[in-house]
């Protein structure tokens, strides 16, 4: 993979609407390192949709043995993060869980989220969905979790960046 790949954040969460919240987060580094975290819900995060537990295959006991809380979850992201620009490819709900992980936590993120989109050429963007799915079958990552979710997407943007051009170079910095 090319060294000028930015970070990749993907986030799952407890379902979709205005009660979910975040579960796990994922990222892929500049450097190709990742890190993944699980989250303890909140004792006022209740919403548990089991449609989404049968996409992430997380369940709600495992969170609650394993999962860290969210002031921890929220210091990791940011020291792995801090002052640069991090890519997610569903902004507004990536950006509303990070809200409501750091609201938890009571601290400010120290990183800008962008939608991976403003990476991306017009021809990029019209081969995105199918190249993902290339990257998916090559990758064959066993399960579905928000790091290997952020690898895909990484991988995504590299490949579709070598078949359709580099148009966009990446500063790294926020």
């Amino acid at each position: 993979m090319s060294d000028t790949l930015p970070p990749i954040i993907d986030v799952e969460a407890s379902g979709f609407g205005a009660a979910s919240y975040p579960i796990e987060v994922g990222l892929v580094l500049l450097d190709g390192t990742s890190y993944c975290t699980l989250i303890r819900p909140e004792a006022r995060w209740t919403h548990w949709d089991e449609s989404a537990e049968k996409v992430h295959r997380v369940t709600r006991e495992t969170l609650l043995k394993t999962g860290r809380t969210a002031a921890e979850a929220a210091r990791d992201v940011n020291a792995h993060l801090r002052g640069l620009t991090v890519y997610c490819d569903s902004w507004y709900h990536d950006f509303t869980w990070l809200s409501r992980l750091f609201d938890a936590a009571e601290c400010s993120q120290a990183f800008r989220l962008e939608d991976i989109r403003t990476l991306l050429n017009e021809a990029q963007a019209e081969h995105w969905y199918a190249t993902r799915l290339q990257v998916e079958a090559d990758l064959c990552l066993p399960r579905h979790r928000a790091s290997n979710d952020a690898r895909i997407l990484q991988a995504t943007l590299d490949r579709v960046r070598t078949v359709w051009g580099n148009p966009v170079p990446h500063p790294g910095k926020a």
